[in-house]
């Protein structure tokens, strides 16, 4: 028996990265999962082929959680499917990174409603059902930077702080109704993205951190498994770093 099973969790943005670590290790832990994807359409279907393989229910959906009706038929869709929805994890984000007398007003916005606002819409259309099984889980993927903040990215720190207080919110407003409600904020993790990135630079980042290495995509996955299965039952409103100690 896995950790997660007989549990039905909706997972936004992974088709990769982060989102799709958190989608394999709960496929893995024996839940049934939905997710999303919006412009990496041939890796979300192929998400969907992998996650089968574990004998567990998975559809992949091509949706915006930024857009307020998008995100309410999604959950729409996810509980008609599946039956139920147990855990809800927010995971979809972009950067658009830049120094505040550079930034425009579109790079705020966007960042915005994709980081935050997209929290909001699909905590707010899973709310229903939710309550209604007195029920459920909700994490919220923030960031180290949502913390301390980091020059260059004023848009995105405050995206990801506003996570924060929107979660610990939550967690005050439902946890009567057996709701609840964490975040989980990611230091420096190598993914995808960090490949790109030059080799020196990314290592003047990892010596800087406490245990000298950046995180793997499933160490944060581990600690979605951990608050999103009943381990956790007594933990909401909490916000868990996974940063090797570069911030404490």
């Amino acid at each position: 028996m896995g950790l997660l099973s007989g549990k039905t969790a909706l997972i936004t943005g992974a088709s990769k990265g982060i989102g799709r670590a958190i989608a394999i290790k709960y496929a893995q832990e024996g839940a049934n999962v939905a997710f999303t994807f919006l412009s990496s359409v041939e890796k979300g279907q192929a998400l969907e082929k992998e996650l089968a393989e574990f004998g567990i229910k998975a559809k992949g959906y091509r949706s915006d959680a930024s857009d307020f009706q998008a995100a309410d038929e999604l959950v729409a869709d996810v509980v008609k499917e599946f039956g139920s929805l147990d855990i809800l994890v927010n995971n979809a984000g972009i950067t658009r990174d830049n120094l505040l007398m550079r930034m425009t007003e579109e790079a705020w916005d966007e960042v915005m409603n994709i980081n935050l606002k997209s929290c909001f819409n699909t905590v707010k259309a899973a709310n229903r059902t939710m309550m209604k099984q007195k029920s459920g889980s909700i994490i919220n993927i923030t960031s180290v930077v949502g913390i301390k903040g980091n020059a260059g990215q004023a848009n995105y720190a405050a995206s990801k702080a506003g996570i924060i207080g929107f979660t610990k919110s939550v967690a005050l407003e439902l946890g009567s109704r057996g709701i609840r409600s964490n975040a989980v904020a990611p230091g420096f993790i190598e993914t995808e993205m960090t490949e790109v990135l030059d080799e020196k630079t990314v290592q003047g980042w990892r010596d800087a951190i406490p245990m000298k290495r950046g995180g793997k995509p499933e160490e944060v996955a581990d600690a979605c498994v951990f608050l999103g299965s009943d381990m956790s039952s007594y933990i909401s409103g909490q916000v868990i770093q996974v940063n090797g100690a570069m911030l404490t």
